[in-house]
């Protein structure tokens, strides 16, 4: 499965795509997207846009995850990021994807191990994870991070899905409240 994550940002977009087959993970592409900042709002979010349904075309995940964002303490600024986080969940979603949202503290949980890490401790990770990668830019490491940790909870939700031969059911027959007899 090619899953792309993204790291929202009106100034600079992360994404990141891996390849997942079965447990193991596989460096595919990341970068940034980096609208102008002297275009007018409309122009840089259409640039956006443009850029990551571009990135989607080319690489062709089949799902994506995307880091939610934190309040900022200017509203101003969660506002305009909020402009940013909402092109960068339609775009997957334009393309015919699935869309996962993770916390960044649970990303930096599946990656690094504790939800405090630096950034850092995530680019560290991120090399070690994904042999081949460099990713050049915070934003684009953060967006590896989202796609592995979306990697590791696909995994975990794939292997218990009915049919895997992992999934189990509570009772064998009977309905609610009752069990083989």
């Amino acid at each position: 499965m090619r899953i792309i994550g993204l790291d929202p940002g009106l100034r600079h977009t992360g994404w990141g795509v891996v390849d997942m087959d079965g447990v193991h993970l596989r460096f595919v592409a990341c970068g940034t997207v980096d609208p102008p900042d002297r275009l007018p709002m409309a122009d840089r979010l259409k640039a956006l846009h443009d850029e990551l349904m571009a990135v989607l075309a080319c690489h062709a995940p089949q799902e994506a995850a995307v880091e939610e964002t934190f309040l900022n303490k200017n509203p101003g600024t969660t506002l305009k990021l909020g402009h940013a986080r909402g092109v960068v969940l339609l775009a997957p979603a334009l393309a015919g994807l699935a869309v996962h949202e993770y916390a960044a503290k649970s990303v930096k949980q599946a990656v690094v191990g504790t939800g405090g890490a630096s950034k850092d401790q995530i680019g560290i990770m991120v090399r070690t994870l994904l042999p081949g990668a460099d990713p050049g830019s915070e934003d684009a490491a953060d967006a590896l991070a989202v796609a592995i940790c979306h990697g590791h909870h696909g995994a975990t939700n794939r292997a218990w899905a009915p049919g895997s031969g992992l999934a189990t059911t509570r009772f064998a027959t009977g309905g609610a409240g009752g069990g083989a007899r």
